[in-house]
């Protein structure tokens, strides 16, 4: 029994359905009760997203990852332009790339995150910007890295729905997932504030240097090592059993069903995240890097990935703190 209720079904039958499976779907997909024939083409295609939402919330999801990609390169886009020569890395390219037009809030918004810190008299106006900003970098750089379990949960979604059984909405896991992402952000937002209040010079998305940036760096590169890092990333690299174990069809079990794996992909990936205090917070080169690294760490098996990673950081702090001594 799974929270009270009789098991979905037999684990081996999830990710591929039995025959029987397949011909009790087939027969509910041609039954009257599931017959859209009389729809014109946008009902049909409404109605078939709405009984297997799958396709849809990847939609939504590539949606959401494409806009914030969009918003944190217009961002960067200004901040090369706002540098001096020997800015972050990858100014120099950002700085020939055309200014997308957008509206008046968005550029109020990169004002705010581009701004020096800490700005006199709107303080937490500026925190709130910040907020938004690293919540954009976590959509970006870590959603991707969380499709594959979003994928499952839809499998296991889909064998409960031919069932019959009742089924929360894929987009209400997503909802939790997100909802860890944006509890980090604001401590990220509140680390930043006081790292550049601390330097009180250059801007807020400036490169942090000298020993501030290799401790960012031996940080990230240390953690690559530790059991909690390879524990959070045993939880995401098997996201099954977990799902499978703890399903249920109340929305409120969903949700935190979603911020509990939220929790275990930050685990994963919060000291890399710190990396992007060294290379300029929004260095959008580095965090399409980390992004990937984190889809190629969660997919690979052992610790080669990790540790090699590691090794690449600690070095680099070395050779940081070496230059600025």
């Amino acid at each position: 029994m799974i929270g009270g209720r009789r098991p979905l079904c037999d684990i081996g039958q999830i990710g591929g359905l039995d025959q029987r499976g397949d011909s009790a779907h087939s027969i509910a997909m041609t039954g009257q009760e599931h017959d859209f024939s009389h729809l014109d083409r946008a009902g049909r295609a409404t109605a078939g997203l709405a009984r297997s939402p799958r396709l849809a919330v990847m939609l939504t999801i590539g949606a959401g990852i494409l806009f914030a990609w969009f918003i944190l390169a217009a961002t960067a886009i200004r901040g090369a332009e706002s540098r001096l020569a020997g800015g972050a890395p990858g100014d120099a390219l950002l700085k020939d790339l055309p200014r997308l037009p957008l509206p008046d809030f968005l550029d109020r918004f990169f004002a705010l995150c581009l701004a020096p810190a800490p700005l006199a008299g709107t303080a937490s106006v500026q925190a709130l910007a910040l907020v938004l900003m690293w919540f954009l970098m976590a959509v970006a750089a870590m959603l991707p890295s969380a499709a594959p379990m979003i994928r499952t949960y839809c499998e296991i979604a889909d064998t409960a729905r031919i069932k019959s059984e009742p089924v929360v909405h894929p987009l209400v896991l997503v909802a939790g997932y997100l909802a860890t992402w944006l509890t980090a952000s604001a401590a990220f937002a509140a680390l930043t504030l006081a790292v550049y209040g601390l330097a009180a010079s250059g801007q807020v998305l400036d490169p942090v240097v000298g020993l501030a940036g290799a401790a960012a760096l031996a940080i990230a590169g240390l953690y690559q090592f530790s059991g909690l890092k390879q524990a959070c990333l045993k939880k995401c690299r098997n996201p099954f059993s977990i799902l499978f174990a703890n399903w249920s069809a109340k929305s409120g079990r969903i949700f935190r069903l979603g911020m509990e794996q939220g929790v275990w992909c930050l685990g994963c990936c919060w000291a890399l995240m710190l990396v992007m205090f060294a290379v300029g917070a929004m260095n959008i080169f580095w965090m399409a890097l980390i992004g990937l690294f984190t889809v190629i760490e969660k997919q690979a098996t052992g610790r080669v990935a990790s540790r090699v990673a590691g090794a690449i950081l600690l070095v680099w702090a070395a050779a940081l703190l070496l230059v600025s001594a």
